[in-house]
């Protein structure tokens, strides 16, 4: 098969393991910068150029589209599903988890379990937006923020009034959350593939640091899931339609609560930790989908 992932990057670590992992199955493997790409659209003959070149015989496709690019990433994801190429993450649902309103409303409304979570469109009873999620000690996340950057513990109720005024006064969209005390700076991090939990990492924050992303300091080690924490990283990514997703959850006193789904996951952080060929396992699936 001929597959392409659409990379801004050759270089990074998750997009030269997809490329290994699919060269040594005997796979063409090609890396296209989305952000390259022109798109022609066409009733009958919808179609994309790269450098100047259409775009042709690609039988799949592995997007990894960065956070800031997602709106015209996502156009091209679009235009290769109406070019009839399989892809690993379906436009429609990377669009659905990049929202991370919309997609906590969608893992609600399904039953998950969430840290409890206030928006609101600027309002000015701070306070009481506070209360509404069991008040300071609580997490004020930035709507568009990636790596653990735009994420505020606030520890008092004045420190968390503080950050909301200015944020409001910014006209920055934020939501409000309950802190998971007992989860003590720690996250788990389940890697799902069609259906199935290929590996699972738990990422704990430096010293004195609530957030556990790698980026930010945080290490991680292979993790053993609970069967209640299996299915409902299971059903996060079903209900948000990802077949391919980092499920992001905190081990609390009342189970299980996500806190993200992500379409486009790292593969380095779970590949060191678990020592599991996740790249392979997504280029098995790319075999068992596309004839």
């Amino acid at each position: 098969m001929k597959i392409a992932i659409l990379s801004r990057n050759p270089s990074l670590y998750s997009t030269t393991r997809l490329k290994e992992a699919g060269e040594k199955r005997g796979h063409q493997m090609v890396v296209i910068n989305p952000l390259k790409c022109d798109l022609v659209i066409e009733k009958k003959k919808p179609q994309i150029f790269y450098n100047g070149q259409p775009l042709t015989g690609i039988d799949a496709i592995i997007p990894r589209i960065g956070a800031s690019v997602t709106f015209y990433g996502t156009a091209v994801v679009r235009q290769f599903e109406m070019m009839k190429v399989f892809t690993t993450v379906e436009s429609q649902a990377l669009v659905r988890s990049r929202d991370k309103l919309r997609s906590m409303q969608v893992l609600a409304r399904a039953g998950v379990g969430l840290p409890k979570t206030v928006f609101t469109n600027y309002s000015k009873d701070t306070e009481a937006v506070i209360e509404k999620v069991g008040g300071a000690p609580c997490i004020i996340k930035l709507l568009e923020g990636t790596q653990g950057v735009g994420v505020i513990l606030a520890e008092t109720k004045s420190a968390a009034t503080s950050v909301l005024d200015a944020f409001q006064g910014l006209q920055a969209r934020v939501i409000v959350q309950e802190f998971i005390k007992e989860a003590n700076g720690s996250d788990i991090r389940a890697f799902v593939v069609d259906g199935v939990i290929v590996g699972a990492m738990k990422r704990q924050g430096k010293e004195g640091e609530f957030r556990s992303n790698l980026h930010r300091g945080g290490t991680a080690e292979i993790v053993e899931l609970t069967e209640e924490e299996e299915n409902v990283a299971l059903k996060a990514a079903r209900v948000l339609g990802l077949s391919v997703a980092g499920v992001d959850m905190l081990r609390s006193d009342h189970g299980p609560k996500i806190m993200e789904v992500n379409s486009s996951p790292g593969l380095e952080g779970i590949e060191k930790a678990t020592e599991k060929d996740v790249a392979k396992a997504i280029i098995r699936y790319i075999e068992r989908h596309v004839d």
